[in-house]
């Protein structure tokens, strides 16, 4: 019988326990990532192998389950597969992991909380999201779009007091705060742009997604195919910006295990376990698991490379999970309202078809 009831609970928490997972692998990249990159490696040449690894890790899959239904590719469809590819993979990319070198993996994690406010503001602007001002669900996107910016504004410039969680690791005045290194050298504003900037291009890149998935429905071969692009991409970037042969090497090593764990894990595992996660609960079940990445990225930092915390990143942090869930019910909201309508407005089409039947 108990067994029975851990089934049970086991079968129910499913897909909580795959978004725990998803979140916990988002973390990882974030610090494995930045101990690569902060250990010398090119960023460029960083996302080349980024996307070689999910590229060589995708196409397998894309080819046995979906080589019989994939549409067919127009020149036009795959110039804007192309140009998708560009702005919300290749560049995107591009300015996150050199972002880094001016940032703490913290921040970074902290900065993907933006995401659904900053794509609410831009399909606000493109006419593709409706303002509701006369309901509570449209007050709720909007204030929670700009609590999220201005979390994101006080954990990267208001700091305060020092959260010191190892007095151990303080004894010999060595804290490893890498926000405290770069903002002594007056660097401690690009981090935090050029993120601004990456998730920015990330929100477009899933705005574009929509009209193209019209066209192309085959999920798992269109990301393939956008991570080839952005790979042949990548690699004219990184040619132009890195031309030092040494740099390219890639041994057994930390480094090499970063670009795997990023493009195989990160790109191809979470996005299976996400489609799944959405399947069982919806999109708004999976986005509200967000800011589970930055507790565990600030907890590891602290812990493992002594990342100073501040009160006003915690204060940030706060505001940003805030705006956050206050933008995701009124999505939730608005979507249940939608729903509730179409299903009435459905009756009342069938109720006029029986009674034109009836006469």
């Amino acid at each position: 019988m108990n067994s029975s009831k851990l089934v049970m609970a086991y079968e129910n928490n499913k897909p909580y326990i795959a978004m725990f997972i998803v979140q916990a692998i988002y973390a990882g990249m974030a610090l494995l990532s930045k101990a690569s990159i902060s250990s010398g490696m090119n960023s460029f040449i960083f996302v080349v192998y980024r996307q070689a690894f999910a590229t060589l890790a995708l196409a397998p899959f894309a080819y046995f389950f979906e080589r019989k239904n994939a549409a067919q590719l127009s020149y036009t469809l795959i110039w804007k597969i192309f140009f998708s590819s560009l702005i919300g993979i290749t560049i995107c990319l591009n300015m996150y992991y050199k972002a880094l070198n001016h940032t703490s993996a913290t921040f970074a994690a902290a900065s993907t909380n933006l995401i659904p406010a900053i794509t609410f503001v831009i399909a606000l602007v493109l006419r593709i999201e409706r303002m509701y001002i006369r309901e509570l669900h449209g007050w709720a996107k909007l204030i929670g779009a700009i609590v999220s910016v201005s979390g994101a504004l006080v954990f990267a410039f208001v700091k305060g007091p020092t959260l010191n969680f190892m007095p151990w690791y303080t004894s010999d005045g060595e804290i490893g705060s890498t926000t405290n290194q770069f903002s002594l050298k007056g660097e401690f504003i690009k981090g935090p742009f050029m993120i601004l900037c990456a998730n920015i291009l990330w929100s477009c890149w899933g705005i574009i997604q929509a009209p193209i998935m019209k066209e192309y429905p085959a999920k798992l071969s269109l990301i393939t195919l956008q991570c080839f692009f952005s790979l042949m991409q990548a690699i004219v970037a990184a040619i132009a910006m890195e031309r030092n042969v040494s740099a390219w090497k890639l041994g057994w090593d930390f480094n090499l295990m970063s670009v795997a764990y990023c493009g195989v894990i990160v790109t191809a595992l979470t996005y299976w376990l996400q489609l799944w996660s959405i399947e069982k609960r919806g999109p708004v079940f999976t986005s509200m698991f967000t800011p589970l990445a930055l507790i565990i990225t600030a907890i590891v930092s602290a812990f493992v490379w002594k990342e100073t915390l501040y009160v006003g990143s915690v204060c940030g942090a706060v505001l940003l999970a805030g705006g956050l869930y206050c933008v995701l019910w009124g999505k939730s909201k608005e979507m249940t309202i939608g729903n509730i309508s179409e299903e009435k407005h459905e009756v009342q089409v069938t109720l006029e078809s029986i009674k034109t039947q009836e006469l």
